[in-house]
């Protein structure tokens, strides 16, 4: 069977699967994102085996994530999005510590080593990119400020995990590029100048004379996205980060809602691929040993993180039910703490238990935060017509 017929049969089983379970899912007003979890689980490597090279689904599952981030940078203007993270700085980084502390000592008590404590601690700051913004509402005014939010402090814990990243590299690499640190701290200027001269001056044009072409509009607002995306990730910083510029540097054009209306089946098309991804990693010979620390840790992430972001977000001045929301809507692990325990993992700097425990943990807290988000809270997966937002 040639590398073309392999691909197209994985697809089939992706796709063919995914279209059954998530009719059995709408049946039973589950989460869609559960069902392509428990997809990849049960046809990947550790399973029926149907899938056996997860390699080629994780990194086109990561394109998901990259148009997630310029969709929801098309919906930001540049004004509120600032104010927001001036806002959310401190509370990310308070926020951050705390739950790098809760990792650590939780790990700890279970006999982890110490150096092993350390990256489940790094593992457990960061809440989950995908399950924040995949769940937000967009339409009524309420969740748009809530949705700004819960942007805000993602968009930080995506940086901060950056620099965990070029860390742990260091440390693998036993020396500390100086070039490499010059970098990061000069990459974020440089995108957004990048992107704003280049939107302002070129792209402006380009989407005002050819308006009327479609599918030309199509390409180039795929082309700008993977673009930048590509730049970000020569600077040293993640694709998704400059993806999400793109998007925000067009978010003033008229045009934006059109293209972002547009691209959302390109989107979700990536993301149902990057979620079976995250089942089908999972190694359940792993489970008997995992399993006491993964629920602990899990469940006290689940319940404490919604708690912290709740106080930290009410001592800037949000109201409690909004605070509350934000919290439950950051309740879970990242798709960062899967990346960080893999490379950690690669450079031998942890043991195989250590990295299928955050494994665990990390499905653990998507899909029960999921739940708890589609149950209570406005989503356009939401088990209720009155809370169902498109």
């Amino acid at each position: 069977m040639d590398n073309t017929q392999s691909i197209a049969y994985v697809m089939f089983l992706i796709f063919t699967g995914t279209a059954l379970l998530s009719t059995v899912a709408l049946f039973t007003r589950q989460s869609l994102l559960v069902a392509y979890i428990a997809l990849g689980a049960i046809l990947g490597p550790w399973g029926l085996k149907l899938v056996s090279d997860s390699a080629i689904i994780d990194q086109t599952g990561e394109v998901g994530i990259i148009f997630l981030l310029f969709l929801l940078g098309l919906h930001l203007q540049p004004q509120n999005l600032f104010h927001s993270l001036r806002k959310m700085s401190w509370i990310a980084f308070i926020s951050s510590v705390l739950f790098f502390l809760l990792g650590f000592i939780v790990s700890y008590v279970f006999n982890f080593r110490v150096s092993d404590c350390f990256i489940i601690g790094a593992a457990t700051m960061f809440s989950s990119t995908i399950i924040g913004l995949k769940l937000l509402p967009t339409t009524v005014l309420h969740h748009q400020h809530t949705g700004e939010l819960v942007i805000s402090v993602l968009l930080l814990q995506d940086l901060l995990a950056i620099l965990v990243l070029l860390i742990l590299q260091a440390i693998a690499d036993q020396q500390v590029s100086i070039r490499e640190l010059l970098l990061v701290i000069i990459a974020v200027p440089t995108l957004l100048l990048v992107a704003y001269v280049f939107a302002y001056f070129f792209l402006s044009w380009l989407l005002k004379r050819f308006d009327k072409f479609h599918e030309y509009i199509f390409i180039l607002s795929i082309g700008w996205c993977l673009c930048m995306a590509q730049l970000s990730h020569v600077l040293g910083l993640s694709a998704e980060i400059g993806a999400f510029i793109a998007g925000v540097a067009l978010a003033s054009n008229p045009i934006s809602l059109y293209i972002a209306e547009n691209l959302k089946p390109v989107r979700d098309f990536f993301l149902v691929i990057f979620f079976f991804a995250v089942g089908a990693g999972f190694n359940f010979h792993y489970l008997p040993t995992v399993i006491v620390p993964a629920l602990i840790l899990s469940g006290l992430t689940l319940t404490l993180k919604p708690v912290v972001f709740r106080w930290l977000l009410h001592r800037v001045g949000e109201v409690k039910s909004v605070s509350w929301e934000i919290g439950i809507r950051l309740g879970q692990m990242s798709e960062f703490s899967l990346l960080i325990v893999y490379l950690a993992y690669q450079t031998h700097l942890i043991q195989p238990t250590t990295t299928y425990m955050v494994q665990a943990v990390t499905i653990l807290s998507f899909i029960v935060s999921c739940y708890w988000v589609v149950l209570y809270y406005p989503t356009p997966l939401a088990t209720s017509d009155k809370l169902r937002r498109d």
